[in-house]
């Protein structure tokens, strides 16, 4: 891509996503518990998301949002409950299966975490050669598509020293989609960035949800939510206290907790 600013048709998703098994809801949390020593952070927590779904979840800074995400993957450990990843419970996987079922979900933090001693191209193409024991050409090729695809074809032999927030932001989510996931996790993904840099990363995001990946994006931007969600979480005190299409839930929200969050954020 010459302009590494745009992000023109022909550059979007030239690499193919793993498509996680449609007889199952790609996502189920029953009844999810967790807690920090004597503090529940989590409290009961039940939700589906489907193939293809884009949900966001918002709501105060305590609320949960980053810890549900973190269960989803078992980058945090269940006080109990089930996480059901393609009928799968991730919270009981153990060794091999483990793994396996890490590698359907993609997820991008706040910070980007690259490796400052290497070039992004070879950020992008570890963990394929690594975890997959992909061959090194095949994965640096597959990396090459993904940069284009995030509009950083230009910067494959830059090193992330060399980059601005919004790239190294694009750069971390090309890594995450080098493993082929079914399913990408996104924590507060522009809350690190400098406000002009935030449009290139969401951009990003739009494009992936219009390829049909199902994501559960946690934000603080409510028009992002508004616009590309499917559907809205609204959490507060570790429950699920809301949710509902974007145009319900921020129109015509039910729960005074609600009501109040949108009027301080809105």
């Amino acid at each position: 891509m010459a302009n590494n600013e745009s992000f023109s048709e022909k550059a979007v998703y030239t690499t193919p996503i793993t498509v996680i098994d449609e007889a199952l809801p790609p996502i189920q949390v029953k009844n999810l518990h967790k807690s920090f020593g004597d503090n529940e952070v989590l409290k009961g927590i039940d939700l589906e998301i489907g193939n293809g779904e884009v949900v966001a979840v918002i709501g105060p800074s305590g609320s949960g949002k980053s810890t549900l995400l973190r269960c989803l993957n078992r980058l945090e450990e269940t006080t109990s409950g089930e996480v059901l990843i393609n009928g799968e419970n991730i919270a009981a996987a153990t060794g091999n299966a483990l793994d396996r079922l890490r590698q359907k979900i993609g997820m991008v933090f706040q910070h980007f975490n690259l490796f400052p001693n290497m070039t992004v191209l070879d950020n992008v193409a570890l963990a394929p050669q690594e975890t997959k024991k992909m061959d090194r050409a095949e994965a640096r090729e597959r990396g090459k598509q993904l940069l284009e695809r995030v509009g950083l074809g230009d910067k494959a032999d830059a090193r992330p020293a060399q980059l601005s927030g919004g790239q190294k932001q694009r750069v971390a989510i090309a890594r995450a989609l080098a493993m082929r996931p079914g399913i990408m996790l996104f924590d507060e993904a522009t809350s690190a960035l400098d406000p002009e840099m935030v449009g290139e990363v969401l951009q990003v995001i739009r494009d992936l949800a219009a390829s049909g990946m199902t994501m559960v994006l946690v934000t603080h931007e409510m028009g992002f939510a508004r616009e590309v969600a499917d559907r809205v979480v609204f959490m507060a005190g570790g429950v699920v206290v809301e949710s509902g299409d974007p145009a319900t839930l921020f129109d015509n929200p039910q729960h005074e907790r609600t009501k109040d969050f949108l009027s301080k954020v809105l």
